[in-house]
């Protein structure tokens, strides 16, 4: 039976002192004042100890019920729409079952991911392993209330589908936006709470980065994410581990539109024309900055791309 310290609070009023050492006789507890008790077959005073003895396990009763309502309290409340948003700065998502190991016949929550971890990667990923002509448009660092719409936008006017890598804190923000970009069958990936590059960090943040946007995409969704991009590509043993370990496959890229550094619309859809092949992943981003050129890139190369016999697909589980 597991012990309870509220129980130890209360141990002497329920136990009954020593029958050899009965407590002293008050001033009013001697045989015939008032209120006392009638003498034992012994011959000695009984003392007046019952009303006492019954507050005395009220009160315990009390602080029993008072202890037990604290320990079952909730440790916080989750925020909008049950998406909490939790300081950069606080402890790893503990609880998650990502993130702690199973004890005795605990169940996982309904949202756990069938295949459990996966192999460790030497790598990420730069290509689709499927075959036929295919493209996976991804897009990075949204989602973002402007510009991730007029993406979306673009993709459904063409019936393309995309993936999008999303920031942590930035899902967070705009819950909204993650469900109309699942809403529009794209696939939702994970790019770290807050885009640190995570081979110079320690492992415990790195855990924390990508623990806490699963958890958060999990809640959103019903479901985990099943692959993770680091930020600036920046993968390294450590962190290809913990991916793993949290059940994602780590994603690279093969054709890079660098439109992070604003070059123009022309430069960013001559560098996806140019590029493309069967099995291109295209790196491009709804957030992170101004990415108006993205959003016209991304109208011109789009139909000429299909146009050329490709199909634009989410990203597929490697084989």
């Amino acid at each position: 039976m597991q012990y309870d310290k509220s129980d130890a609070l209360c141990h002497s009023a329920r136990t009954p002192q020593h029958p050899a050492d009965p407590p002293p006789a008050g001033p009013d507890e001697s045989p015939g004042a008032v209120g006392s008790q009638a003498p034992t077959p012994d011959g000695r005073a009984a003392p007046r100890a019952t009303r006492r003895m019954l507050l005395r396990g009220a009160a315990c009763l009390g602080l029993v019920g008072v202890h037990r309502l604290l320990a079952a309290a909730p440790a916080h409340t989750p925020g909008f729409g049950g998406v909490a948003a939790v300081a950069d700065d606080a402890r790893p998502a503990a609880e998650s079952y990502r993130l702690r190991p199973l004890a005795g016949t605990e169940r996982l929550p309904s949202g756990a991911p069938p295949h459990g971890p996966r192999t460790v990667r030497t790598e990420a990923h730069l290509t689709l392993s499927e075959p036929g002509s295919k493209i996976a448009l991804t897009f990075d660092d949204g989602p973002h209330p402007r510009q991730t719409p007029a993406v979306l936008r673009i993709l459904r006017r063409h019936g393309a589908r995309a993936t999008f890598f999303v920031i942590g804190e930035n899902a967070g923000w705009n819950p909204d936006l993650v469900k109309a970009i699942a809403d529009d069958g794209h696939l939702i990936a994970n790019h770290s709470w807050s885009h640190p590059q995570l081979n110079r960090v320690p492992e415990a943040r790195v855990r924390r980065e990508l623990g806490r946007t699963c958890d958060l995409i999990e809640r959103a969704l019903g479901a985990p994410p099943r692959f993770a991009r680091a930020p600036y590509g920046a993968w390294h043993a450590p962190s290809l581990r913990i991916c793993a370990e949290l059940g994602m496959e780590p994603m690279g890229w093969s054709i890079d539109t660098l439109d992070w550094r604003e070059p123009g619309s022309r430069t960013i859809r001559s560098r996806v024309l140019t590029g493309a092949h069967p099995g291109a992943i295209v790196l491009a981003h709804d957030g992170g900055g101004d990415r108006s050129q993205t959003v016209d890139a991304l109208a011109h190369y789009l139909p000429r791309l299909i146009d050329q016999g490709y199909t634009m697909v989410p990203l597929s589980e490697p084989t």
